[in-house]
């Protein structure tokens, strides 16, 4: 049996549908159900459902810039409740856990191979960093993927807000110098489910292919949706958002290939495919 975390969330929710559609056993829960940092009842939770076999951790705190003010917040959730999961899993419990390009804080301009070090800037990038390091200690049986820009059909996420804000605005300022690769959590959720349960542990990367900044990723979600507007570059620097973000969120696939598990497909795929569905 394979628990969910985070079932309503925009990866967990395709992870469940997924799961579903493929006649797998599994449930899923959010923090209606379970509040995973709760530590006894994290443990009695477990200890109630003897079947789980696997965890697909998708429960986050995400929101960037509000954990600058939130810290305890954050760490309750992306820390806390990992750990609670992780020690639940114990050495019998195969767990994955999904993180983020955030935690190598890197400026650079190469693709970021799995073991590259690891410099994570502001609250939740820490935060994030912090639960791989709780994952790997109490759970042998892990899967660690790290992944970057999500977006999909919860439309909580910077297509549908550029895209919003379209409708409203002559004028859109959108980061240039910040570059990675967005990931649909459709082709996210598959990738999850092909590695659950396979016993191929270790830490992995996981995007859509390819490359872009946000200022291109803004222009090509904008010509494609027919939106008229006029899109401006702007640094890092001049955006002044609240929270640091990593210029270089290149993520290398290196780790997928010699485990054999396939690649998403291009991020300019994918941004279609996603749009037909909106």
């Amino acid at each position: 049996m394979i628990l969910v975390t985070g079932a309503k969330g925009q990866v967990g929710g395709d992870v469940c549908a997924l799961l579903k559609q493929q006649n797998r056993a599994f449930f899923g829960i959010d923090a209606d159900t379970l509040d995973l940092t709760d530590e006894e009842r994290v443990r009695a939770f477990f200890d109630a459902h003897r079947e789980i076999t696997s965890v697909i951790h998708c429960a986050a705190y995400t929101a960037v810039d509000k954990a600058e003010d939130d810290f305890e917040a954050c760490a309750r959730v992306n820390v806390t409740g990992t750990t609670y999961l992780a020690e639940a899993c114990g050495s019998d419990i195969e767990l994955l856990y999904l993180s983020s390009d955030y935690v190598f804080g890197s400026d650079g301009g190469e693709p970021l191979e799995t073991d590259d070090p690891k410099t994570p800037r502001g609250v939740y990038a820490k935060s994030k960093y912090a639960g791989e390091l709780a994952v790997e200690l109490l759970c042998p049986k892990h899967y660690i993927v790290r992944t970057s820009w999500v977006f999909g059909e919860q439309d909580r996420n910077f297509i549908a807000t550029i895209l919003r804000l379209a409708d409203t605005h002559d004028t859109l300022r959108v980061v240039v110098d910040q570059v990675g690769a967005p990931t649909y959590s459709r082709h996210l959720a598959k990738l999850l489910c092909s590695m659950i349960e396979s016993g191929k542990y270790g830490v992995f990367h996981a995007t859509n292919e390819g490359e872009c900044s946000w200022f291109e990723l803004a222009q090509f979600a904008l010509s494609l949706a027919g939106k008229a507007v006029t899109v401006l570059p702007v640094t890092t620097e001049d955006y002044a958002a609240k929270a640091p973000r990593p210029k270089n969120s290149r993520l290398s696939k290196r780790s997928l290939d010699e485990a054999g598990f396939s690649r998403l497909p291009a991020w300019e795929d994918a941004v279609k495919e996603y749009l037909s569905h909106r």
